[in-house]
């Protein structure tokens, strides 16, 4: 037997955190009946309902997205905007591994696995991942630092250390590009990690996540991840590995 929530997310519906609400919430039912406790348990051939729906188990699929700028990481969007599951062909019910802003463009997983999600996304586990951007100023020295040994956000968290790489720095325009690599995937924690340093992000692509880059797809482009990087991508996160 497994837990209700595990079977769902292994069936696509959704990330097993996602699921866990949709129960909570009184949508789900087995064999006819409605569940809400988190600890219920299913065995082969029960009969799993979400808003009185029959869930079927799908193939697993996997996809690499360079995000367009002004697109959502949703199923879709109250105010009408272009969602990144617009972009992805197929009958799967895919959602994305995590979230990036409207305004960020760059690498983004999606998938139907949830147990794949979790992993990835889990705060336990830290993948490095690279983001490129432009900030309103030139980064001095002292932040720097900062950036080194980590920054503490707007509600107190301090930020694990980061590296960075400074890309580009125009005097002109009063601005500079780098890339920085984190190792977390808190809510906005770039734009939060610059506020903090008292810049404001101007432009915010991500480069970079593990192994995995998107500079051979245009923006709105995606392939499907071959099984060795699904594989790959599953034991790093795991082991908690630092890709230098």
């Amino acid at each position: 037997m497994e837990r209700l929530q595990k079977v769902m997310a292994a069936a696509g519906i959704a990330s097993r955190r996602k699921c866990e609400e949709l129960i909570v919430q009184g949508r789900v039912s087995v064999n006819g009946q409605l569940v809400s406790e988190l600890g219920y348990k299913v065995k082969k051939g029960d009969q799993i309902a979400v808003d009185g729906k029959m869930i079927e188990k799908e193939g697993k699929v996997y996809y690499l997205m360079n995000k367009p700028k002004k697109s959502m990481c949703t199923s879709n969007d109250e105010f009408g905007r272009k969602t990144v599951i617009e972009l992805v062909e197929g009958t799967e019910r895919i959602f994305t591994v995590g979230r990036l802003d409207y305004d960020t463009s760059g690498v983004l997983l999606l998938t139907n696995d949830g147990d794949f999600a979790n992993e990835i996304i889990h705060p336990r586990y830290h993948l490095p991942k690279v983001y490129n951007l432009t900030i309103n100023g030139i980064l001095k020295p002292e932040d720097m630092r900062k950036l080194k040994n980590g920054i503490v956000l707007d509600d107190g968290y301090k930020t694990m250390p980061a590296k960075f790489k400074i890309t580009e720095k125009d005097l002109k325009k009063n601005q500079c590009s780098f890339d920085l690599t984190i190792y977390e995937g808190r809510n906005r924690q770039i734009k939060r990690m610059m506020e903090a340093l008292g810049y404001e992000v101007r432009r915010l692509h991500r480069k970079q996540i593990a192994f995995l880059g998107c500079s051979d797809l245009r923006q709105g482009e995606y392939r499907t991840l071959k099984p060795f990087e699904v594989k790959k991508l599953r034991t790093l996160a795991t082991q908690g590995k630092h890709i230098e």
